[in-house]
């Protein structure tokens, strides 16, 4: 009944599409994070810069905060925050209390030391996301290696393939997934490829509160150092008081395009299932239709589609907004990265659903073959050409004359190729001979080598 009352699809009729997701970004996700980041920064100030003694045991009890840290310390936060109304400084006070109980008091006052609240959250998100990444990846990875699988199953498979809706020149079912498949590996990698930014620099970006009162300290070299060993993210410098988010928009526009190709691939599918070209296998118990018994409907790859939209429409919003803040720093960045969890949540549902609706199509040879044979007009191109080389006058003219608009047979070619001129008599048999389902060019070929890369 929770999922029923649930105000978001990603909570209520979804959520077991994106239960992976709720670790991460869900608001116990944001203060576990938030621990983590803090308890990081403390345990680096007493090892790396031995700003007090601590030994060993002390390190493993500094630790244990955040690798204990479960739903009921979650919302012993949130009881703090309560009173604090300041998220961030809840998490402040709960270390230092767990710190009283771990006997280790002598040591809570260096807890966010010389930290602004977003040295906290930017860091936070940082791990999130490279998280969210890692969940995206992992469901992208297995759309492309379906799509890949599809297209070595079909490499030879000849089929008419449609400019403008029309019949046009044929390719193979398979060399028509791997189009697919390089984009989205493309994509892939774009996604893969973008390195995670986080800062831990005061106030407004210029460490003043840490080189006020320990000069001494290469306070840009440590910092550097603990957000790329301790956070395993890329240290960023410059900055305000908050993280510029390039990065964020960077990887939002990756996914973007990558949503974009899926939603290509999500209609011409769709496309395909109309034409024919593709049934989909039949669930016992599942109706296509309250009033049409008969039909199987693509919904998968309409969700897809849909779920996809949101998610760009999202993505978008967020990648343009994150890049603009007033002076130093304003509210609407904090606000809207609390969103982030339902972009992750969309794209992947889409991504899931655009898998399973792959998984059910089974190809229709009899209607690819039936479509094939009755567009033998498709051969004027190769025709056409043939007659260029051989220095005929007029080919396009000729052949557009006999051929746009109209359906042809294989007498009427046959009979055309004949009163040729210039092309010789063992070509012209070479063009009788040729039907449209061999006339695939090297589209095995393009297979094999994406294959082989």
């Amino acid at each position: 009944m929770d999922e029923i009352r649930a105000l978001s699809v990603l909570d209520g009729r979804y959520c077991r599409l994106t239960d992976d997701l709720r670790d991460i970004f869900s608001e116990f996700g944001l203060i576990k994070h938030r621990v983590f980041v803090e308890v990081q920064w403390l345990i680096f100030l007493v090892k790396e810069l031995k700003i007090t003694e601590v030994n060993e045991a002390d390190i493993k009890k500094i630790n244990s905060i955040s690798e204990n840290f479960n739903a009921e310390s979650a919302k012993k936060v949130k009881t703090i925050e309560s009173t604090t109304n300041h998220d961030v400084k809840a998490v402040e006070y709960y270390i230092k209390q767990q710190l009283d109980n771990l006997g280790l008091s002598s040591i809570k006052e260096w807890v966010h030391f010389s930290c602004t609240s977003e040295d906290i959250n930017n860091t936070s998100y940082a791990l999130m996301l490279k998280a969210g990444r890692e969940k995206a990846v992992d469901n992208l990875s297995t759309v492309l290696e379906r799509v890949e699988e599809l297209g070595k199953t079909y490499r030879s498979v000849p089929m008419m393939s449609r400019t403008h809706g029309q019949p046009a020149s044929p390719t193979t079912v398979g060399k028509e997934f791997i189009n697919f498949a390089w984009r989205l590996k493309y994509e892939l990698e774009s996604i893969k490829s973008t390195k995670i930014h986080a800062k831990i620099n005061g106030a407004t970006g210029n460490y003043n509160a840490h080189f006020f009162v320990f000069p001494e300290i290469d306070w840009i070299e440590y910092g550097a150092r603990f957000v790329s060993e301790y956070l395993e993210v890329e240290p960023l410098l410059y900055t305000t008081q908050i993280n510029p988010y390039n990065y964020i928009s960077h990887l939002l526009h990756s996914m973007v395009s990558t949503a974009s190709v899926l939603i290509d691939l999500d209609r011409d599918m769709w496309g395909y299932i109309s034409l024919g070209y593709f049934k989909q296998k039949l669930k016992a118990g599942e109706v296509g239709s309250s009033t049409m018994p008969h039909k199987v409907n693509p919904i998968d790859f309409e969700n897809s589609e849909g779920n996809m939209g949101v998610a760009i429409s999202m993505m978008e919003h967020l990648s343009v907004k994150l890049l603009n803040s007033r002076f130093q720093r304003d509210l609407t960045d904090s606000t809207v990265l609390r969103n982030l969890g339902s972009v992750f949540g969309y794209f992947i549902i889409g991504m899931k659903n655009c898998i399973k609706g792959l998984n059910k199509i089974d190809l229709n040879n009899n209607m690819i073959e039936k479509d094939m044979a009755e567009n033998l007009e498709l051969l004027a191109e190769p025709v056409q050409t043939a007659m260029r080389v051989f220095g005929e006058e007029n080919p396009y003219e000729k052949l557009k004359a006999l051929t746009r608009g109209t359906k042809i047979t294989r007498k009427t070619l046959d009979d055309f190729i004949d009163q040729l001129e210039k092309v010789p008599d063992d070509f012209k048999l070479k063009m009788k001979k040729l039907s449209v389902d061999k006339y695939t060019g090297l589209a095995e070929k393009l297979v094999d080598r994406y294959l082989s890369e």
